[in-house]
């Protein structure tokens, strides 16, 4: 298919996708630093709360690997001879939304041990814990499992298992950006890879164990390394590695 063609039909498919719902909020990196009346720095390796961050991951977050250039946030993982680094950041008690089209546009970084993630957490994980206030995994990739990517759902009846979830096939995902999104209603989550739906989360009883998604939730945007899901075996020779983050976009 001709490229101009294929362009502009990618195009209309993608304003149809949005062309319901008014743009409510978007972070299009365009200035030199994080704004940090929207972003929250988490930092460390989350002890003694929650060492390895709950996955026995093996990175230490910092606020110093992590840049904005050309547009884009640039997530960073480095090894040195002492450690992992890399970033998480959050919007937690600044931005968080309930319902409507949440999407990313992203290059994913590749290589044995990379766990990238694009994700929302309930805003009342303080009050009630994790998987309670439930958990919306928009995007993960493992780069010991290439050419896939997941989209996941933990809630208190799956014990906090990965349960609710799809693994797409997907040949040139490590390939240039890739549009990560989910259309979140009263009554279902749907997952779309560029535009293309590859999971629907539409649970016949709603309930507090099964649909913790009648509240806001938000914004998660980290790099892992390692870990139970990232995998315990972790190549050095990869590094340092980027995970690129064109835009973030919410409409409703």
């Amino acid at each position: 298919m001709n490229k101009l063609i294929f362009f502009f039909l990618f195009t209309i498919i993608c304003l149809g996708q949005t062309s319901k719902r008014k743009l409510v909020w978007e972070e299009n990196f365009n200035v030199n630093s994080l704004d940090e009346k929207v972003w929250n720095y988490e930092l460390g390796d989350g002890c003694p709360d929650l060492c390895g961050w709950g996955n026995n991951e093996r990175q230490i977050y910092t606020n110093q690997n992590h840049s904005i250039k050309d547009g884009n946030l640039l997530i960073e993982a480095k090894k040195t001879a002492d450690n992992y680094s890399s970033t998480r950041i959050t919007t937690q008690g600044k931005k968080e939304f309930l319902y409507g089209r949440i999407e990313a546009r992203a290059k994913l970084p590749v290589g044995k041990g990379i766990w990238p993630a694009f994700w929302m957490l309930g805003n009342n994980i303080k009050s009630v814990g994790w998987p309670k206030c439930g958990e919306i995994d928009i995007l993960e990739y493992v780069g010991r499992e290439p050419h896939f990517v997941y989209t996941s759902l933990h809630t208190e009846s799956s014990f906090g298992n990965t349960i609710n979830t799809k693994k797409t096939k997907i040949d040139t995902i490590e390939e240039g950006y890739h549009i990560f999104a989910i259309d979140w209603t009263k009554e279902k989550i749907e997952f779309f890879v560029d535009n293309k739906s590859v999971y629907t989360y539409n649970p016949k009883l709603k309930n507090e164990a099964t649909w913790p998604y009648n509240q806001p939730f938000y914004i998660v945007v980290n790099m892992a390394i390692g870990g139970n899901f990232g995998g315990h075996e972790v190549d050095d020779t990869i590094f340092p590695q980027q995970f690129l983050i064109d835009y973030i976009k919410v409409y409703q």
